[in-house]
């Protein structure tokens, strides 16, 4: 059976870039889709970049076990990976990716503590804040709570067996890339 490969790290610190650029070179994965509860940002598709459920929905959920793992994240709106189709890429022997906070790390390593747990780091503290201005998609209040939130996950990094500074892309796919490899 194919472990899974779970990539945590504060906001901004490039992990949805670090599993795009990966999955362009290599595309020998499957990357789950999260469900949220918050609103798709400009460009954001769903089924694609996330499910966008409402809040009802996201307690179905809950009570119906269908998330591996979920979380209130930045104190506002809750993410969480649906069980079922992780499962079932896993079984297929298909390398499977979760691209998670780290509460939602914690979770699957109680659930399945024989994945590979990756966490991305930001070359600097300075360049973490540089990266979340720089894409513009949240406003002050937001990046406050952000940056708040990426404090605290940044001193968990040692829960993690692998961590990956993502201050080369290139570099940091490779990094990532290889430990996908590895579970083979």
């Amino acid at each position: 059976m194919t472990r899974l490969l779970v990539l945590a790290g504060p906001t901004a610190v490039g992990k949805g870039t670090i599993v795009r650029r990966l999955m362009e070179r290599h595309g020998d994965g499957w990357v789950s889709v999260s469900a949220t509860t918050r609103e798709p940002r400009p460009g954001e598709r769903n089924g694609v970049d996330y499910y966008f459920v409402s809040d009802a929905r996201f307690d179905e959920m809950i009570a119906e076990d269908e998330l591996l793992e979920w979380a209130v994240v930045h104190g506002e709106h809750r993410y969480g990976t649906p069980r079922a189709a992780v499962l079932r890429h896993i079984a297929a022997g298909i390398p499977s990716i979760l691209e998670i906070d780290l509460s939602g790390a914690r979770q699957v390593r109680q659930a399945m503590p024989n994945a590979t747990f990756v966490f991305v780091e930001p070359p600097s503290w300075e360049e973490l804040v540089r990266r979340l201005e720089f894409r513009g998609t949240e406003d002050e209040d937001e990046r406050t709570r952000r940056l708040a939130t990426a404090r605290m996950e940044m001193a968990a990094a040692e829960e993690f067996e692998h961590v990956v500074v993502n201050d080369d892309l290139d570099a940091a796919v490779d990094a990532v890339h290889a430990l996908l490899v590895e579970e083979r």
